[in-house]
C-alpha cells in the first residue's frame, strides 16, 4: 500500500515518483513492482547527506549535510524537497550546482529531504519555532560582543 509522499524508484528504468494520493495498490514500472525508498537520517558516509535546515530572513536555506556534498556528473545531489503545513516544495539540482536550496516560506516545522544518486534518499524533520534567522543571530551576537553586560 502506497502512501502519501513517499518515494519509489523502478530498479529498470530509473524512473523516481513521488506518491500524491496513498491508496491500496502495488506501484509497478517496466512490469516490476517499484522500489520504497527508506529515508535515511544517520549520516555515516564520507559525504555528509543528512539535510541541514536554517532560518534565513527571506524563508528556509536547505544545504546537503555540514560537510559540502560533491556535485559532480557520477555523484551528485538530484533534488532538494521542504515539506511544510502539508505542502511539499521542490528544487532540482544538476551537476556543478551547490548542494542547496532556498525556499521562499515561513514554518514552524519542517521536513527537509534531498535525493543522492548513488546513496538515496535522506532526511530531516526539524522545528524551527525559537531559531533566530541568520540576519538576527548576527545582529545579536554583534549586539552582545558590543554590549556584554547588557545581554
Amino acid at each position: 500500500m502506497a502512501e502519501k509522499l513517499q518515494i519509489y524508484k523502478c530498479e529498470v528504468c530509473g524512473n523516481i515518483v513521488e506518491v500524491l494520493h496513498g491508496g491500496k495498490g502495488e506501484l509497478v514500472c517496466c512490469g516490476q513492482p517499484m522500489k520504497l525508498f527508506k529515508e535515511n537520517t544517520v549520516d555515516a558516509a564520507r559525504e555528509k547527506h543528512v539535510p541541514e535546515v536554517e532560518k534565513t530572513s527571506d524563508g528556509l536555506k536547505v544545504k546537503v549535510g555540514s560537510v559540502s556534498h560533491p556535485m559532480e556528473e557520477k555523484h551528485y545531489i538530484e533534488w532538494i524537497e521542504v515539506i511544510a503545513d502539508g505542502k511539499a516544495y521542490r528544487d532540482f539540482l544538476n551537476p556543478g550546482d551547490a548542494p542547496e536550496a532556498t525556499f521562499k516560506i515561513e514554518a514552524e516545522e519542517v521536513t527537509a529531504r534531498e535525493y543522492c544518486n548513488l546513496h538515496g534518499l535522506w532526511k530531516r524533520k526539524i522545528s524551527l519555532k525559537n531559531q533566530l534567522t541568520v540576519k538576527s543571530w548576527s545582529k545579536r551576537r554583534r549586539e552582545k560582543i558590543a554590549k556584554p553586560e547588557e545581554m
